[in-house]
């Protein structure tokens, strides 16, 4: 599984950014997809995931009511919609899945649960 994580560019304050996760050979629509950050000098850190069925679960507290989690089968892909961009939001983000098409996104997001991982796109947030 070879996933692609794109969208990621420069946002002020407040902004918002979209990015998109795809992968070149299938459709991801049976899989759990993970969004994941990691900031300068810190550990990557699981923000949330989507399940096959849309269930979103949210890892980071400090997302909620601001990033959500959506897929479009026909395109293909998975997206990260963030709003309210601040700049502790400064990351590169990166897309994972387990591979496994029962699509349930962890209780716990250990980073080992997800085998297969997009190159990461850089988001910049300024004040």
């Amino acid at each position: 599984v070879q996933l692609q994580a794109s969208g990621g560019g420069s946002a002020q304050f407040g902004g918002s950014l979209r990015l998109s996760c795809a992968a070149s050979e299938f459709s991801l629509d049976a899989l759990a997809i993970g969004w994941f950050r990691q900031a300068p000098g810190k550990e990557r850190e699981a923000v949330v995931c989507i399940s096959s069925s849309d269930l979103i679960t949210y890892y980071a507290d400090s997302v909620k009511g601001r990033f959500t989690a959506s897929r479009d089968n026909a395109r293909k892909t998975v997206s990260l919609q963030m709003n309210s961009l601040k700049v502790e939001d400064t990351a590169v983000y990166y897309c994972a899945t387990d591979g496994v098409d029962i699509g349930i996104c962890p209780t716990t997001p250990l980073l080992r649960y997800f085998d297969f991982w997009g190159q990461g796109t850089l988001v910049t947030v300024s004040s």
